[in-house]
């Protein structure tokens, strides 16, 4: 639910929460409201929930609270749900190996996606190449294939339908 529609939902009813900071589960309208203060004077309840289905403020996790992990120790193509992820070389894998990001015809991953790349080595590259899109060097400015050094570390983001961002450390 967004900010908007929380606000929309403010009530002032007495039946609920009555001190700033408390919560209130309305098993009749199947609501769970906290009571805020508004202009720090005036005390209201404001609708957090509207279903027991959904999570308890607090405890709930939005986004990710870590960056989950794709092991590839062979040659890879990235997919959709490696968005949020980071791609890890493993230092069991001594062979260099190349990470591509797929045509955006093939893969149309969201603008905004990010994937980091760990090449967790200490004796081998990774190249990160792109299939047709373009692949752009943060800073540089240059395009094309990048190489990702024993233990570097880089971050693409997608900037354009056709058009990523890459740094990192141990990138060039």
């Amino acid at each position: 639910m967004s900010s908007r529609d929380y606000l929309k939902h403010v009530l002032s009813n007495s039946r609920r929460a009555t001190n700033p900071g408390d919560e209130y589960w309305d098993s009749v309208d199947n609501k769970l409201y906290k009571n805020v203060l508004i202009n720090g004077t005036t005390s209201t309840n404001l609708e957090l929930l509207t279903t027991r289905s959904q999570s308890v403020p607090g405890t709930n996790n939005i986004g990710y609270l870590n960056i989950p992990q794709n092991i590839a120790p062979f040659d890879y193509t990235l997919v959709l749900s490696d968005s949020g992820k980071h791609i890890y070389h493993p230092a069991t894998d001594a062979v260099a190996r190349t990470y591509t990001i797929p045509a955006n015809a093939a893969v149309a991953f969201p603008i905004g996606t990010t994937v980091i790349f760990v090449n967790d080595t200490s004796g081998v590259n990774v190249s990160i190449a792109c299939t047709t899109d373009t692949l752009m060097l943060a800073g540089a400015g240059t395009t094309g294939t990048r190489t990702l050094a024993q233990n570097g570390i880089a971050t693409i983001i997608k900037l354009t339908s056709t058009k990523w961002i890459i740094s990192g450390v141990g990138l060039t």
